[in-house]
């Protein structure tokens, strides 16, 4: 989905940070863009090191699952690894976060939907460590609006 909302409102050079073993189950993610991050090894380091490099160029985008996997619509909170800092901290470019929570539904409509919440900040008016809280702020924002169903 995100893949379709860069095409549509970004359109950016689309790059997408995968674990590995997602990458060697889903093999055809490598036609998206996509790149692979091996947790607990050396090479992680420098799989967010070509993150960083990426982001400065302003054509590219790059996405990644700061809490390194996906979870459900229901989880509460959600604890970010040390990547997302990682990477801005190595970025010398101006670049912006573009959080996104996606929640699916099967209520309002017959087929399920899928909603997701996009909110943009600067680089420049966050700190490394204040990610992480401005992301659950923004995912809290987000599950509220998605818990009002409309009958």
């Amino acid at each position: 989905m995100l893949y379709h909302i860069n095409k549509l409102v970004f359109k950016k050079k689309f790059h997408i940070m995968v674990l590995e073993e997602s990458m060697q189950k889903m093999s055809f993610l490598k036609y998206l863009g996509s790149f692979s991050v091996a947790r607990n090894s050396r090479s992680v380091l420098e799989s967010l090191d070509y993150a960083a490099e990426l982001l400065c160029k302003a054509d590219n985008l790059v996405v990644i699952f700061p809490q390194g996997k996906l979870y459900s619509n229901f989880v509460d909170d959600i604890s970010f690894e040390k990547g997302a800092s990682h990477i801005a901290a190595k970025t010398k470019a101006n670049f912006q976060y573009v959080f996104a929570a996606t929640f699916t539904e099967n209520f309002e409509h017959k087929k399920p939907t899928a909603h997701i919440y996009l909110k943009a900040f600067s680089v420049n008016n966050i700190k490394p460590n204040e990610i992480e809280q401005l992301y659950k702020q923004h995912y809290q924002t987000a599950k509220q609006q998605q818990n009002c169903i409309v009958i």
